[in-house]
């Protein structure tokens, strides 16, 4: 019952900066961790950054010295500001939120957004 839309992304040269937006809507109150992965075309997906509900963060070790994960709980949004981009950071971003409601624990993802870097 929670809906995501990702938006922020598009084309960026190399060494820019693109801060990416998940927008969280329906039953919001139980979700205790976000999540941005990311997908280039014939690579696995996998997690870029993640934050809980208490605020702690966590990086994958290929961007963490570029990359911030926030949340604006009055908004409902999380953000994922890249700087320093590389063309290996081309890929489809997906939002995926955990949510808890009693033992009940359900998982969603957005629809993506593309990131493209230029050299």
């Amino acid at each position: 019952q929670v809906q995501l839309v990702e938006s922020g992304g598009g084309l960026v040269q190399a060494g820019g900066t693109l801060r990416l937006s998940c927008a969280a809507s329906g039953s919001t109150s139980g979700i205790i961790v976000t999540s941005w992965y990311r997908q280039a075309p014939g690579k696995q997906r996998e997690l870029v950054a993640d934050i809980t509900r208490g605020g702690k963060t966590r990086y994958a070790d290929s961007v963490k010295d570029r990359c911030t994960i926030s949340r604006d709980n009055a908004k409902n949004t999380v953000y994922l500001q890249m700087n320093s981009l590389k063309p290996e950071d081309t890929a489809v971003y997906r939002c995926n939120v955990v949510s808890l409601v009693d033992v009940d624990m359900r998982e969603y993802w957005g629809q993506g957004t593309q990131v493209t870097v230029s050299s």
